[in-house]
């Protein structure tokens, strides 16, 4: 997906308040800036043309993560998980969004001082923008092994979104796509396959579904829990996680990405070699369609993964 600017325009939640994204501001001197001291969150909403109505995609899951994983650093979010999803409703009903929606909460360190050491000025803020596709894969993604491992739990825990990790993502990226791939795939330090830069990762091979365990420095994702339950729930597959070897991800059957920005995303190469048979494969096409209709609200199943953001009630003015 191409960067753009949001529009300066959009009503956000900043500290409290409702404002223009053009004035919630912090001070240059911010204590996250200088030594990625947040924590964030990732949600999808869901438009539907036919009910008129925006779907917040396991939102209450969403941040009742996101504000234990703010306590790992120590920053503390007074609203409840529930308030929060009401934040949110209130800010697509705000902004009138009649399209897909991305939902960025970020929770920070917020003290404008130099000095590593934090203290406890935090500062809280959800952001909702206009959100299409992250990564093309209509016809499969090609995926690199890179260079950079992923960060241990003893270091920067990778189960959380914590700010500062992500420049070990930045980098993983960049060298991937400067390789002529779409997205990287990370080892652990001991040379298991941990995840995407941005994403999990899921393979099949002899009739299983696998993905690494959280104890290989992965992200808990929501997503990746989604497509495990629909798998075995919906195609009664046998869902191990377990280490997996660098060299299973050239003989495995097929391999694909879950993610709130990537949703599920179909590799067809990886290390410049096809997966399969090079295709998208007949299992991975059936999770992403699977996928696509339970947050759309298409599966009775799974409504109660559904949050709808009340369209229909009238924003104040």
């Amino acid at each position: 997906m191409k960067a753009t600017d949001p529009n300066p325009d959009i009503t956000v939640y900043f500290n409290g308040r409702y404002m223009r994204l053009g004035d919630a501001n912090v001070n240059i001197l911010t204590h996250a800036l200088h030594y990625g001291t947040g924590v964030f969150e990732g949600i999808r909403a869901y438009w539907s043309d036919e009910q008129h109505e925006m779907f917040l995609f396991r939102a209450e899951e969403h941040y009742s993560r996101w504000k234990s994983n703010c306590g790992i650093i120590r920053i503390k979010v007074e609203e409840t998980a529930r308030e929060l999803c009401g934040i949110t409703a209130e800010l697509c009903r705000r902004n009138g969004f009649h399209e897909n929606v991305y939902v960025r909460p970020l929770a920070f360190k917020s003290a404008p001082r130099v000095g590593v050491q934090p203290d406890d000025r935090d500062g809280m803020a959800i952001i909702a923008i206009p959100f299409g596709v992250y990564l093309d894969s209509e016809k499969g993604l090609h995926a690199g092994v890179v260079s950079w491992r992923r960060v241990e739990d003893n270091a920067i825990p990778g189960r959380a979104k914590i700010c500062g990790a992500y420049v070990n993502s930045a980098l993983a990226g960049d060298e991937a796509r400067r390789n002529g791939f779409d997205e990287a795939i990370f080892l652990t330090e001991s040379g298991h396959v941990a995840e995407g830069a941005t994403c999990n990762i899921f393979m099949v091979r002899k009739g299983q579904l696998v993905t690494p365990p959280p104890s290989d420095n992965i992200l808990e994702g929501l997503t990746r829990d989604s497509v495990m339950q629909l798998a075995r729930r919906e195609m009664r597959l046998e869902v191990v996680e377990r280490s997996i070897d660098r060299s299973e991800l050239y003989v495995c059957d097929e391999l694909f990405f879950t993610g709130t920005a990537v949703e599920v995303g179909p590799i067809t190469q990886v290390d410049h070699r096809p997966v399969g048979d090079g295709t998208i494969g007949k299992t991975t096409a059936r999770l992403r369609q699977l996928y696509a209709d339970a947050v759309r609200g298409e599966i009775d199943a799974y409504q109660h993964w559904l949050l709808p953001a009340g369209m229909g009630v009238a924003a104040p003015a």
